[in-house]
């Protein structure tokens, strides 16, 4: 048979196959390092690499998918296969993986009610109409097609989320009935709620962990007839923004449990190599507060952010080249790392001055979220005139989020965040209001990625603006998602010498004889994003704990590069720096 069979354990083409295999997401390395990164996952003697599909990536506009350019999931699948190696793919419509609403596309927001991950009939039309487009795709990647991929996944970590069984069944079907032919596995914590909530007809259960390997194994043998296996091997954690440090784990029990599966079932290691959570793709978490994560995804993988062997990565490949002959492979791509200096911005623009050039404003009697005037990411902009108030005591913005700075007439009044947006604002001085203009600049900091809060992940306004408990009506709303090409309408002026007294955006000419990778230091800038001849490298903020930005050397070209900043806070060093050293913040060593 040609293929995968899972019995006892798992065979290939009829013949005991053992899974070693590494997660690398095409999505968060650019596809110039594909080749490099799955030559390095071979070398280290894995046989299989596993990815996530996001959904939201692939499908950005509803009826509107795309498999091009950074989304060429179909020459990532090729590479793999031409180095040798078989995909396992994950193309459940959601994710988590730390990705912006664990992979849901933000238009799903902007209807009323939705409910998601279950039998709600018009989220099941939408996944519906995605995998007739992507799984036909996918599906011709098959082994028994004569491709690479050997198995896919229901669904992701549903254990953990709710027991609707029927849909998950309803989502096995949708994959069957669509082409999928090879095996179909669930993935969960090894917990006896998750294993139940998450079993679905009889396909194969594994589990995620990242530590205690034996006892997990032990546990999973309860419910598993067949091959143990780890679909989610943890090696580190992900950081959050004003979380303190950058996680780590113990190399040398990583190396103890890789160890351990390897003689007693089957792994796929997460992350082989995390990269990089480029633009506003970076996903949150909500436990009592919003935890948005940093936009490194080094995740103290067996690979750097930016694809450097580690310490770990050669403690793996000596433990797996004890019971199995390696592979030479000789790496193919050329990769520097490079400090570029200094330079200092050739031109200016404060928001206010450019706003109305970048986008057209959308009339509304009440604020409106982003969803609903068809944005997805980035930040909005809610501008009204007040006639009937002398001066205002406090201010209430109900149902927003995430962070929000209000300005009268384009000097700030206050900055609101989070949990300080769920209870009126007093002000410490008055601030007259009357024929003035009132301006609300929101920034959707990162859409939740696990957990129930999923379904109230609206960003902006949703709800109303309060001032002295009256509620204000009529606005222009201004979607500011810094696409590319609403960063070409940005009307520069003269550099400004000092910060701007307001959110604004410098611009930088980094002249580059050779293309190398570097790192954007952005320790003494306030709060915003990067981007590098427009492509948006994601955020930085003076919380920390990251501190660099990295940039690969493939986003450069030989000559002149245009960089843009974005920075929200009025602070600005008066140069933009790019070093080869990454600064990812203190180390914080845990168990997970």
């Amino acid at each position: 048979m040609k293929g995968i069979e899972i019995k006892e354990k798992f065979y290939l083409d009829g013949k005991p196959f053992q899974l070693i295999s590494g997660a690398i997401h095409y999505f968060r390395v650019v596809p110039e390092y594909w080749q490099d990164r799955l030559e390095k996952l071979k070398a280290m003697g894995c046989n299989t690499v596993e990815t996530y599909i996001p959904w939201n990536l692939h499908e950005p506009r509803r009826g509107e998918v795309s498999f091009e350019g950074r989304l060429d999931l179909g020459k990532f699948i090729k590479t793999a296969q031409d180095l040798g190696l078989y995909v396992i793919l994950r193309p459940s419509p959601y994710i988590c993986a730390e990705w912006e609403f664990g992979g849901f596309p933000a238009w799903l927001m902007a209807e009323d009610g939705m409910k998601l991950r279950c039998s709600y009939k018009p989220f099941q039309d939408a996944v519906k109409a995605y995998y007739e487009k992507l799984i036909p795709y996918i599906a011709k990647f098959q082994i028994d097609a004569g491709g690479p991929v050997i198995m896919m996944q229901v669904e992701n970590e549903y254990g953990y989320y709710g027991n609707d069984h029927s849909y998950m069944e309803w989502m096995t079907k949708l994959m069957r009935d669509l082409g999928v032919t090879v095996p179909l596995f669930t993935s969960d914590g090894p917990y006896d709620e998750s294993f139940k909530c998450g079993k679905t007809l009889d396909l194969l259960q594994t589990g995620n962990f990242g530590s205690r390997a034996e006892e997990r194994f032990e546990f999973m043998s309860k419910y598993v007839d067949g091959p143990l296996s780890c679909m989610e091997f943890w090696l580190g954690w992900f950081d959050n923004w004003g979380g303190g440090g950058h996680h780590v784990t113990s190399a040398e029990q990583n190396t103890k449990d890789l160890a351990y599966m390897l003689d007693h079932g089957n792994v796929n290691i997460y992350m082989f190599i995390g990269g990089t959570n480029f633009g506003f793709m970076n996903g949150s978490n909500y436990y009592g507060e919003l935890t948005p994560d940093v936009t490194s995804y080094d995740y103290d993988a067996v690979l750097t952010e930016d694809g450097q062997i580690t310490e770990k990565y050669k403690a793996f490949q000596a433990e797996i080249g004890k019971r199995y002959e390696l592979p030479k492979v000789e790496l193919s791509t050329e990769i520097k790392r490079k400090a570029f200096g200094t330079c200092k911005p050739v031109s200016t623009a404060l928001l206010w001055d450019t706003l109305e050039d970048m986008a057209k404003p959308v009339s509304s009697v009440y604020p409106i979220s982003m969803e609903r005037i068809g944005q997805s990411y980035g930040y909005t902009l809610y501008r009204t005139k007040l006639e009937e108030f002398d001066e205002v005591h406090n201010i209430y913005l109900k149902d927003a989020a995430d962070r929000a700075k209000i300005y009268v007439d384009g000097s700030e009044a206050a900055t609101l965040y989070d949990t300080e947006l769920k209870l009126p604002k007093e002000l410490n001085e008055k601030i007259m209001l009357k024929d003035h203009r009132l301006e609300i600049l929101t920034e959707n900091m990162g859409r939740v990625n696990f957990g129930p809060f999923m379904e109230n992940q609206r960003k902006g306004i949703d709800g109303s603006v309060v001032i002295n408990t009256h509620q204000v009506y009529h606005y222009d709303i201004f979607a500011l998602p810094l696409d590319e090409d609403q960063l070409a309408k940005i009307r520069f002026g003269v550099a400004a010498e000092k910060a701007l007294e307001g959110p604004g955006f410098y611009r930088f000419e980094l002249e580059v004889d050779e293309p190398a990778d570097t790192f954007v230091d952005m320790k003494d800038w306030g709060k915003g994003c990067v981007f590098v001849n427009g492509f948006n490298l994601g955020r930085f903020w003076e919380v920390g704990p990251q501190e660099t930005l990295y940039l690969p050397g493939p986003l450069l070209k030989k000559g002149k590069n245009d960089i843009i900043v974005f920075e929200t806070e009025g602070k600005m060093p008066g140069t933009l720096t790019f070093t080869d050293t990454p600064k990812l913040g203190p180390v914080l060593v845990q168990e997970v």
